[in-house]
């Protein structure tokens, strides 16, 4: 595991353009594991994410429908956005068949910590507090590269 990032984010345009830099890294493969409390910024990040990808919009919080595919309108991967909130495990989100897509995508799960490791041994994590008695709605960002592919692209 390779910490990539530590940030603090001020507002949900710096969360989002946090996002839009990510996504810059990403490639078709990537699976990006988002984890924090409600209210953290998991959505909001994705949406940078996704605006980064150049996708079709808008990016909401999947947390009813489970998964929702937003394809490339730039000739890029799709972003494949996942809330495994209400999944119990990892035989639910095996139930998904996320593993199908993800080759040719790059997969962000929110909620997907202890859940979907098992689908690449490359991934993103990425854990979002928000910060007690920090001043309006800070959040500490810290990305880890975890496998090969992070730890080649380090800190770049």
């Amino acid at each position: 595991m390779t910490v990539l990032l530590e940030v603090a984010i001020g507002d949900g345009a710096a969360m989002v353009a946090l996002g839009h830099d990510l996504a810059h890294r990403l490639r078709a493969g990537d699976l990006v594991v988002l984890s924090g409390g409600l209210g953290a910024g998991k959505t909001t990040l994705t949406q940078g994410i996704g605006a980064g990808l150049g996708v079709r919009g808008p990016i909401t919080s999947p947390t009813f429908v489970i998964s929702r595919v937003h394809p490339s309108l730039v000739g890029g991967p799709a972003l494949v956005h996942v809330d495994a909130y209400r999944l119990g495990d990892a035989f639910e989100v095996d139930d998904l068949d996320l593993d199908a897509s993800l080759d040719e995508s790059v997969t962000v799960v929110e909620w997907g910590e202890g859940k979907v490791e098992g689908l690449s041994d490359d991934r993103l994590e990425v854990h979002l507090e928000l910060l007690e008695g920090a001043s309006g709605e800070m959040r500490q960002v810290t990305v880890v590269g975890v496998g090969p592919r992070w730890l080649a692209v380090g800190g770049q």
